[in-house]
């Protein structure tokens, strides 16, 4: 009776986890994920500064945090930093990470969806490919809303990763036959196993965005949440051509052709 009840409680939202959890060890050794140049760095740290200023010591909630990325970005443009990622083994990564760089960003154990942190307590929100993951969005954004000041910001940067264009389809055909012939330079990192590959499938068809996460069904549930002010920015040339070194000339291009988006909104 109790591992029938075990596999009942076992839901999507579970699923997501243990899938994040299972990729933490892998996470940092791929592009896309960890800042690989200096270049790189600069233009992430252009992008939020556009968005969002200078941190002055306001309070910063990055959300889906992972690893530490974009916690690290907000640390090095002068905000007061919390990560909050629901894998553990993410959080142990993170946690690593910022001792190693001497950063004293808190990272904690939490859901996007229900932060359980109190009404009106950070300045800005962030989150890095969170969106497409969520199984409720606009009861994720709502407790967005609330968890932040009046005047309070959310950077969301995300994309669809279902609909690739023509020309996206193109490269990434044209990326798995040169790494199927072995032609070209091939990226020196680490991508999911198979069978994770297969269960990054299975979620996306199921989560809310299963038909791709387009920026602007992102800023009708935003509106519905109460946020206002609304902008979204595709130019993100600048954090494509610097990762491209990593991801090779191909693959390069096909995320480049993405549908991948900042979106900010103000409460």
């Amino acid at each position: 009776m109790s591992q029938v009840a075990n596999q009942h409680n076992y839901n999507l939202k579970d699923e997501i986890k243990a899938y994040w959890s299972a990729r933490a060890e892998t996470f940092d050794s791929q592009p896309g994920h960890e800042i690989f140049s200096e270049d790189e760095r600069a233009a992430w740290h252009g992008l939020i500064s556009r968005h969002l200023g200078a941190g002055d010591g306001r309070k910063a909630l990055d959300l889906a945090s992972g690893t530490g990325v974009v916690s690290h970005l907000l640390d090095d443009l002068g905000f007061n930093v919390t990560g909050m990622d629901w894998s553990e083994p993410m959080l142990a990564r993170a946690r690593a990470k910022a001792r190693a760089r001497g950063r004293t960003i808190r990272f904690l154990m939490g859901d996007a969806e229900n932060t359980m942190e109190l009404d009106g307590t950070y300045d800005v929100i962030t989150n890095r490919h969170l969106v497409w993951t969520l199984v409720d969005p606009l009861c994720a954004f709502r407790e967005w809303h609330r968890v932040l000041k009046p005047g309070g910001k959310v950077l969301i940067v995300d994309g669809d990763f279902v609909n690739p264009s023509p020309f996206a389809k193109l490269t990434g055909f044209l990326t798995k036959l040169a790494s199927r012939l072995h032609i070209g330079k091939q990226p020196a990192h680490h991508g999911p196993s198979a069978s994770l590959a297969d269960t990054h499938k299975s979620i996306l068809s199921r989560v809310y965005f299963s038909k791709g996460a387009r920026a602007d069904a992102v800023v009708d549930l935003l509106k519905q949440a109460g946020f206002s002010s609304i902008t979204i920015d595709q130019d993100l040339r600048a954090i494509n051509r610097a990762q491209r070194a990593n991801f090779g000339f191909l693959k390069g291009l096909e995320r480049a052709t993405q549908h991948r988006y900042a979106i900010c909104a103000v409460k």
